[in-house]
Formats: C-alpha cells, sequence, structure tokens
C-alpha cells in the first residue's frame, strides 16, 4: 500500500506541476523575452519550468512525512494503517503542498522580475531620444 501511496502522490503531483506550468509558461515567457532580450531568455524559460516542477513535486511528494507509515512512532509501537480517510487526507495534502511550493516559487519570480522591469524601465528612461 505505502508504494501505491507513493506513486499515486508522485503522479497527482506531476500533473498538478503540468496544469500549473501549462497556465504560466506565457506569462513567464513574455516577462523573461521583456527582461531579457537576446535569445537566451528560451533557456531561462526552460530552466524556469524544470524549476517549477522539481518544487512542486517536491512539495507536493513529502516524503518524510510518508515514513510514518512504514516506520512506528516508536520502539515497539505500530504503524500508521493507511485507511480511506488517510488516502484522502494524502492526495489532498499532496494538492496543497504541491500548489503551495509552486506558489512560493513563483512569487519570489515575479518579485525578481518586477524589481527588474523597474530597473529596465529606468534604464530606458534615461536614455535619449533619438529623432
Amino acid at each position: 500500500m505505502f508504494f501505491l501511496l507513493l506513486l499515486v502522490s508522485f503522479v497527482i503531483a506531476l500533473a498538478v506541476c503540468a496544469l500549473v506550468a501549462r497556465m504560466f509558461a506565457k506569462p513567464v515567457t513574455a516577462i523573461l523575452q521583456r527582461l531579457i532580450t537576446e535569445e537566451v531568455h528560451q533557456a531561462w524559460s526552460k530552466y524556469l519550468m524544470f524549476a517549477l516542477y522539481v518544487v512542486g513535486i517536491s512539495g507536493g511528494v513529502r516524503v518524510w512525512e510518508l515514513q510514518r507509515y512504514i516506520t512506528p512512532k516508536s520502539e515497539g509501537g505500530t504503524v500508521l494503517e493507511l485507511t480511506n480517510e488517510r488516502w484522502v487526507l494524502e492526495i489532498y495534502s499532496t494538492v496543497i503542498g504541491t500548489l503551495q511550493s509552486i506558489a512560493w516559487m513563483l512569487l519570489i519570480f515575479f518579485l525578481f522580475a518586477l524589481i527588474a522591469y523597474v530597473i529596465v524601465k529606468g534604464q530606458e528612461m534615461k536614455r535619449p531620444i533619438k529623432n
């Protein structure tokens, strides 16, 4: 049962990451294209999507939490049983953990992108207008 829970958590986290990556691919690419005028913005965009998957899956599949189902709480104790209620809670925790991790990562990215945008805009305003 534990291996099935681990697999299901991974698949759910992967699916949530794919959905979020699809939703944010164009905005992230547009922001990077605006900030990085060269073709390197495509590489940065791909890296950011890769990081989104890594952060999302690691936040959703909480291995340290799943260890409760294979190791007893104390010496001679019993291992937690995977009931239907625990399955629902674990699936819910996987979805929420994945979304929460991705949200933090994207928040940090967008904050730095906003700062970079202000700097780029300031540099553009300082340039003399050519006629």
